[in-house]
């Protein structure tokens, strides 16, 4: 899948619109920081020498406002944490370690070069990359890019999702329910998820399970996005047009079908330099599959590895029976035990309860096989979105 993915192209913002967008270039800083030697403690600046001496106070170095003047021997200028170090001193003595005598001090301790002064440059040079592309900006990042000295960055472009969910039985949120009909929880929750992942996503679209409707609903979908997300409609029933309506329009299918419970009937193609995922209807199906496939494509999209797994691995806290054919993407919660993390199941694992992974902390990958798979066996883990 990701082989299909390409790289979206790039846009410059302020700092102001760059969170949660992610890096599409190196941010370098554009000076030394800090840009002067300052003072790293309120104290004194003065010349190194030993404890006992009494010196005279001429001035204040406040931050912002350095000093006018420099001391001589016998003198000190009195000084702020972040302040301009006036030429000529090479130390800062604590304001703890001076006794106030008036306009005089007398140091209680020995100063020695260097001492509390952070150098020009010394936290970094100009020219250093602070930041690299691939970045998701978070506050932090924001806070480098100022230091660096940026008022905006290159981003990704955010990707266009279109959410398109198929079934007669659907109907809108809190809608009064006819015999047979539920309410489209995949709707919001794709939505959601693609919007979390960084994209942009208009709001879901329902569709009846017609070809013909859901031909035309894809057609402008295509159009307008850079990936188009469906729910349902992807399995063999005899109302399951999704692939014939996709096949109409020229999406070729890379693969339909994964090794994978919940989530069998995935399905995933391209048009042109466009995404499309197929996935299953049941809620649990469709988050899952929008996890391990869609998540990661997005990221891809954006120019940054998806943070697939949480952890190398968890240690199964029960026993848990294994799909002879289909590997299983099991919600569990996560507790540490004795130095350990322990992944216990979720709740009820039936892939029409979304019950079992409100309280989840991530899946953990069951591989196929025979039998069950024991207490206290590794398995490894992949982040579930909020």
């Amino acid at each position: 899948m990701l082989a299909h993915t390409p790289r979206l192209g790039e846009e410059n913002v302020g700092l102001d619109m760059a969170l949660d967008r992610v890096l599409a270039r190196d941010v370098t800083a554009a000076r030394d920081l800090p840009p002067f030697a300052c003072s790293a403690m309120d104290g004194y600046a003065l010349a190194p020498g030993p404890a006992g001496r009494t010196l005279t106070v001429i001035g204040e170095s406040r931050a912002g406002t350095p000093a006018d003047r420099s001391p001589k021997d016998g003198e000190a200028i009195r000084i702020s944490t972040g302040a301009v170090v006036p030429a000529g001193p090479t130390a800062v003595i604590r304001q703890e370690d001076v006794d106030a005598l008036g306009s005089e001090i007398r140091t209680r301790a020995a100063s020695f070069a260097g001492d509390n002064i952070r150098q020009a440059g010394q936290d970094q040079q100009l020219g250093a990359t602070m930041l690299r592309s691939g970045t998701p900006v978070g506050a932090v990042a924001l806070g480098a890019a100022v230091d660096a000295g940026a008022a905006g960055v290159f981003v990704a472009r955010r990707p266009r999702v279109a959410v398109l969910c198929t079934g007669n039985e659907l109907r809108a949120p809190g809608e009064p329910l006819g015999p047979g009909q539920i309410h489209n929880s995949n709707a919001l929750m794709l939505a959601a998820l693609a919007t979390q992942c960084g994209a942009s996503a208009e709001p879901a679209v329902r569709l009846r399970d017609d070809l013909a409707t859901i031909e035309s609903a894809l057609g402008p979908a295509l159009a307008r996005s850079d990936v188009v997300v469906l729910s349902g409609g992807v399995s063999v029933g005899p109302h399951d047009h999704v692939k014939s309506a996709l096949a109409e329009l020229g999406v070729a299918e890379v693969f339909w079908g994964v090794a994978l419970k919940p989530g069998k009937p995935t399905w995933f193609g391209t048009l042109d330099r466009k995404l499309v995922f197929g996935l299953p209807g049941n809620p649990v199906s469709a988050l899952v599959t929008f996890t391990l496939f869609a998540a990661p494509a997005l990221a891809a999209l954006q120019g940054v590895d998806a943070p697939h797994r949480i952890g190398s691995e968890a240690t199964l806290g029960i026993s848990v029976l294994r799909n002879r054919d289909r590997e299983q993407a099991l919600p569990v919660r996560l507790e540490h035990r004795h130095g350990c993390t322990i992944a216990l199941p979720n709740g009820d694992r039936r892939s029409h309860l979304l019950g079992s992974l409100l309280m989840a902390d991530a899946l953990a990958l069951i591989p196929r096989g025979d039998g069950e798979l024991e207490t206290g066996t590794s398995v490894p883990l992949v982040a579930l979105p909020n």
